[in-house]
């Protein structure tokens, strides 16, 4: 059976924001009955865009995700919320507004912090995947209409197909370790979850300091090379997409007619070396 997924591609998310206020246009004050009570006007984001700003200046980049509801297939919410919490054939997990009254316990249960509790109907809520327009035939979700970008895409195929794209894709999933298998996907997620290494190259002629553009450098670690590139025309150099808290590195820099230099990096977060002079 086909499957309503999300795809979000953190490359194209400028975080306009045009989604978040989508998903509010929809749902404040508004009640689609066995879908969703209102949403309350003020405290919740049921699409909500992460900000993370990597490196320090001038070597820097800014990554937006949008999170929301993953609609997971192995969800916490629906096996804590005792049939408050139902999981459709088609993939979309529904709060029931009426049997999850009362029920803020079931904020907790989800580990990515998208169950909202509205404190005046005594409810816990989430983005419902737009499940009352889907059922009226549409293909897209308010978010998806309202992005400028594309960034963000619905799509309803089989799990088999949906997997496929993954793999072919590169998309991954947040935080896949807790085994809840979510349904919203990531492209270039590494933005966001990865950081970097990056300097730039220079040296001096004649009493004049100039960049310099095809000096070979190389990202060690225990010896080992990790990653090799070459600087470019403005002397610049970035290793990216390592694992943060990853330790020590070696960045070993050499050119024409140079001498070799090394730089040791111990990699929290991202982080800019500067100025590197041969």
């Amino acid at each position: 059976m086909n499957k309503w997924n999300m795809i979000i591609d953190v490359a194209e998310c400028t975080n306009c924001n045009l989604c978040t206020l989508a998903s509010m246009d929809e749902y404040v004050g508004n009640e689609f009955p066995g879908y969703s009570a209102p949403m309350p006007k003020h405290g919740h984001k049921w699409i909500n865009i992460l900000q993370k700003e990597r490196g320090q200046l001038p070597t820097i980049d800014i990554a937006y995700v949008p999170t929301m509801c993953n609609h997971c297939d192995n969800a916490p919410c629906v096996a804590k919320g005792g049939g408050a919490v139902k999981k459709r054939d088609d993939g979309i997990v529904l709060i029931d507004p009426v049997k999850a009254k009362g029920r803020k316990d079931l904020v907790d249960a989800c580990p990515y912090g998208h169950i909202w509790w509205n404190e005046e109907l005594q409810l816990p809520q989430a983005w419902t995947f737009d499940a009352h327009l889907i059922d009226q035939g549409w293909k897209q979700t308010r978010g998806q209409q309202s992005c400028p970008t594309f960034a963000m895409r619905s799509i309803c195929v089989e799990d088999d197909e949906m997997a496929k794209l993954a793999r072919e894709q590169g998309l991954e999933v947040m935080k896949a370790e807790l085994g809840t298998r979510p349904r919203v996907y990531y492209k270039n997620l590494w933005r966001f979850s990865k950081c970097f290494i990056g300097g730039s190259v220079s040296m001096e002629t004649n009493g004049v300091v100039d960049c310099v553009e095809g000096a070979s450098v190389r990202l060690l670690k225990g010896g080992a090379v990790v990653t090799q590139a070459a600087t470019d025309n403005y002397g610049d150099f970035k290793f990216d997409r390592l694992d943060e808290n990853s330790s020590e590195y070696v960045v070993e820099i050499s050119a024409a007619g140079r001498a070799k230099k090394t730089v040791t990096a111990k990699l929290g977060a991202s982080i800019n070396l500067g100025e590197i002079r041969l």
